[in-house]
């Protein structure tokens, strides 16, 4: 389908027009996830990643105003350079940043929706975003979820970002009728964490039951996402115990500072690396590499069904 703010690269227009697997790739993870060069770097080994399953990777951003479908390595290497001078975008501010002719780092949310306009339906991320704990004053709930309940992608991620109250985002996700499947795993993981207290609501063990269940899902009319929920490797997985305690330190310094809103995730997720001595991040960009491993996989099981 045509649209007139849209430029997909060659590599990508042509897998979709030949039905080949394609896995769309955020770029609020370049932009606003991650320092430079780690950024770059990462950004360019998960796409290579999508590569080694047999998948074509589609990193989408705004870039002067432009909807981008496929990044070149320049384009990747300018939005990590420019880190948070990107702006940061969601649902609501495309418009505004596309008419502006800006740059705009994707977040799942615009992900997912320049992915839907050309039929990609597969997705790859570290984390969504969720229901943020005290939301019951705050009402700070991402975009992501409803963005979920309405577009057909399927999210591969390493479940909810641990900053957030897990229990409320499982339950808006239900109450939107967005399903929460583990990857070989029953429990919900949490990020950093392979393991939460919480349960998924349904275990698929292979990416072909994964790509079975998505068609069937959007074949009756079911529209909406579903999350894939695939824990961080083992190798790389941090304790619950430290985690939970850097984020308790943070989200009182975030408090304190009065830091919310857009400004909240890059802010914590920047300083629980520093107070693990980095060891957060490593554990964010094996998980990611991961994510789009499996992603990949499901890509090409999906369009061979």
């Amino acid at each position: 389908m045509s649209n007139p703010y849209r430029d997909i690269s060659p590599e990508v227009a042509s897998a979709i027009e030949s039905n080949q697997p394609v896995v769309a790739l955020e770029s609020i993870i370049i932009a606003h996830g991650m320092p430079y060069p780690r950024n770059v770097e990462t950004a360019l080994r998960v796409e290579d990643a999508v590569r080694e399953q047999g998948a074509v990777p589609a990193t989408i951003a705004i870039i002067e105003g432009r909807l981008k479908l496929g990044l070149s390595r320049e384009q990747i290497g300018y939005l990590g350079k420019e880190g948070r001078r990107v702006t940061k975008v969601s649902r609501r501010d495309m418009p505004f940043v596309v008419t502006a002719k800006q740059d705009g780092a994707t977040t799942v949310a615009a992900t997912m929706i320049v992915a839907a306009m050309a039929g990609i339906r597969v997705f790859a991320t570290g984390g969504i975003g969720g229901v943020h704990r005290g939301a019951a004053e705050t009402l700070d709930i991402s975009a992501d979820l409803q963005e979920l309940a309405q577009t057909d992608v399927a999210v591969i991620c390493a479940g909810a970002k641990s900053i957030l109250d897990l229990g409320l985002t499982l339950e808006y996700l239900e109450t939107h009728g967005v399903p929460v499947v583990g990857y070989q795993t029953e429990i919900l993981p949490a990020f950093y964490c392979r393991e939460s207290e919480f349960s998924v609501n349904y275990r698929l063990d292979s990416p072909e039951q994964i790509a079975a269940a998505m068609k069937a899902k959007w074949a009756m009319d079911l529209r909406g996402g579903m999350v894939i929920a695939n824990p961080v490797p083992e190798t790389y997985a941090m304790p619950r115990v430290e985690i939970d305690a850097a984020i308790e330190k943070v989200l009182s310094e975030a408090d304190q500072q009065g830091i919310s809103g857009k400004a909240i995730t890059p802010f914590l997720l920047a300083r629980i690396s520093e107070l693990t001595g980095g060891e957060s991040l490593e554990s964010n960009i094996q998980l990611v590499l991961n994510n789009a491993r499996l992603a990949a996989q499901i890509a090409v099981a999906y369009c061979r069904g």
